[in-house]
């Protein structure tokens, strides 16, 4: 096996002694070189599988060089070497494709997992990253050959080779948390935790304690140490769903565990060091939320280096064929039943929907229409499909006030059960009705 090499730029010769040094004990060649042009020399006469470069060179800045590797030399990470504190250049470099950064003065702890993670992305096999599953759930690549839908997967491999946070936006039921998985498991991090929490789900007064751990005895209650989600997803990535439910004083706390990579657990009185990519998504418009002073701008700002928007269903739905043919081989598969045909009338009943909610909803009337079916073949007439007016019968059929009030109650209680993960007490509280009032309407709406 090869040495893996790494290319330093950087203009002040201990900055550089210093690195080279750690890189050798870690088994790396290193090359140094003080400015730009010398390091566009270098890439040219050699292969590296790492370049570090700090943000201020003689000749120009280490932005500069992010977008020349990025352009040229496309499967090269590379890291910026940043002043202390400066977020800015760090979240600039982010976005320019840097694979990630680390502060001056440096810390060799951190700089070893970011080489570690770097040389990970140079080395598999033919340039392709592989995939891992989740022993613990199912890991399934978003399925989709419309034009949005290739964007989208061009985009989520581009961001499985950076470190930078990501926010995923869209619709309940578009596949955030699925999108989420596949930026972890096409990732360095993939041999690590993916630990997904919807912040919606967490009590307020629990919050901290989940997200941070706590001491025993540091409340009532607290009769064992926990050690928390951050710590729970060390060294991988904590996706945090639904983060604009956050309330401001742990949108404080988040921001600065994300900033300094620290955390403290309740009732603790050391921070502990954290290793952990952020991943969030929202149904949620979040710059709406910071012009109303419902979410903080500087957090946004943070985890929005990135975004990821996914389309909703009714925006692609050349791919609803597809999806549902996946679907439908699920349920055959855990049903143990044979997979039943989608005929052409079906199909374009399917593209007439408007999904409001998107993959989940189509995948539930499938469940739904199978469960029922009694033949091979599932017709247009089998889909049980919630009250629907397409635009083509709009024309010869008015809607009445009625319809429109229960279409509109039923996407209100759809979005609630999704924000809860579908605890109907919390959906319910969310609603602010009472549980027996929502039990009603769930059976009236024919919510299953």
């Amino acid at each position: 096996m090869t040495q893996p090499t790494a290319l330093i730029v950087d203009d002040e010769p201990d900055i550089c002694e210093l690195l080279e040094i750690t890189l050798l004990r870690m088994g790396i060649d290193a090359h140094s070189v003080f400015n730009l042009e010398s390091a566009h020399e270098l890439l040219a006469e050699q292969q590296f599988d790492l370049c570090l470069s700090d943000m201020r060179l003689p000749d120009g800045n280490g932005i500069d060089l992010v977008r020349y590797i990025n352009e040229t030399y496309p499967q090269l990470p590379v890291a910026m070497i940043t002043a202390h504190g400066n977020m800015e250049s760090a979240i600039e470099a982010l976005k320019a494709g840097a694979f990630d950064f680390v502060s001056k003065p440096v810390d060799l702890e951190v700089l070893r997992k970011l080489v570690q993670q770097a040389i990970k992305l140079s080395k598999p096999a033919e340039g392709k990253i592989q995939v891992k599953k989740d022993s613990a759930s199912t890991h399934e690549p978003m399925l989709g050959n419309s034009p949005a839908m290739t964007r989208i997967i061009k985009l989520i491999e581009k961001l499985a080779r950076s470190q930078a946070p990501v926010y995923i936006s869209g619709e309940s039921g578009t596949g955030k948390e699925l999108a989420a998985r596949m930026i972890h498991y096409q990732g360095p991090r993939s041999d690590h935790p993916f630990v997904a929490v919807n912040c919606g789900a967490i009590p307020q007064e629990l919050m901290e304690s989940e997200l941070f751990g706590h001491k025993k005895g540091s409340f009532t209650g607290a009769t064992q140490d926990n050690e928390g989600l951050f710590l729970s997803a060390n060294g991988g990535t904590l996706f945090l769903d639904e983060i604009a439910d956050l309330p401001l004083h742990m949108q404080v706390k988040l921001l600065r565990s994300i900033q300094e990579k620290m955390i403290r657990p309740v009732g603790g009185q050391k921070e502990i060091p954290i290793d952990v990519r952020i991943i969030s998504a929202t149904h949620k418009d979040l710059s709406v939320l910071v012009e109303q002073g419902e979410f903080r701008q500087d957090l946004f700002y943070r985890i929005n280096v990135i975004e990821l928007p996914l389309p909703p269903l009714r925006e692609r739905s050349e791919d609803i064929p597809l999806l549902a043919q996946h679907f439908l081989t699920r349920l055959a598969r855990n049903g143990g039943i044979k997979k039943p045909k989608l005929s052409a009338e079906a199909v374009k009943k399917l593209k007439a929907y408007p999904f409001p909610g998107n993959i989940r909803e189509l995948e539930n009337i499938l469940e739904r229409s199978v469960t029922l079916l009694d033949r091979e073949k599932l017709e247009a007439d089998d889909l049980l499909l919630p009250n629907h007016v397409s635009d083509m019968d709009k024309q010869t059929t008015p809607q009445g006030l009625g319809e429109k009030m229960e279409q509109v109650e039923r996407q209100a209680i759809i979005e609630a059960l999704e924000d809860t993960r579908w605890n109907r007490t919390a959906a319910a509280k969310k609603l602010g009705m009472s549980l027996r009032s929502l039990r009603y309407r769930l059976e009236k709406l024919e919510i299953e």
